[in-house]
């Protein structure tokens, strides 16, 4: 079973949200890399780039599937993780770690209220592995 660390928020669409003050750092679940298979691409947001909640910020690419990646929460990203497009892998080893995507400096304190807990975002791969 994938892990999902319970200081994380998550989105349905499977990226992680882990929030210090303003700043949200993104990456996406082990329940996403797991799925992609080995990832092979990552493109990062040039940093700057303003940001909507739910909107296409970067892709990644894996030997079975290209997949956008959405922003969890509104704002600018201000800071990308340039380590990825040398060790694409880094997604599948480490993906609340080292394989984190970007970060958003938000413009709103509150996260939006569909991010789900690690429980409930459990509960939902759950769901789609039984589709």
């Amino acid at each position: 079973m994938p892990d999902f660390p319970s200081d994380l928020r998550y989105a349905l669409t499977h990226e992680w949200v882990r929030v210090n003050g303003k700043r949200a750092t993104v990456g996406i679940s082990d329940y996403a890399q797991t799925q992609l298979g080995d990832v092979v691409y990552v493109e990062l947001p040039e940093i700057g780039t303003p940001v909507e909640c739910e909107g296409e910020v970067a892709v990644v690419e894996s030997v079975k599937a290209a997949s956008d990646i959405y922003a969890p929460v509104t704002g600018k990203i201000v800071d990308t993780n340039n380590d990825l497009e040398n060790a694409p892998e880094t997604v599948n080893a480490d993906p609340y770690g080292e394989g984190w995507f970007f970060v958003i400096d938000m413009s709103d304190e509150e996260l939006p209220e569909d991010l789900l807990t690690a429980e409930a975002y459990s509960a939902h791969c759950q769901d789609e592995d039984d589709e």
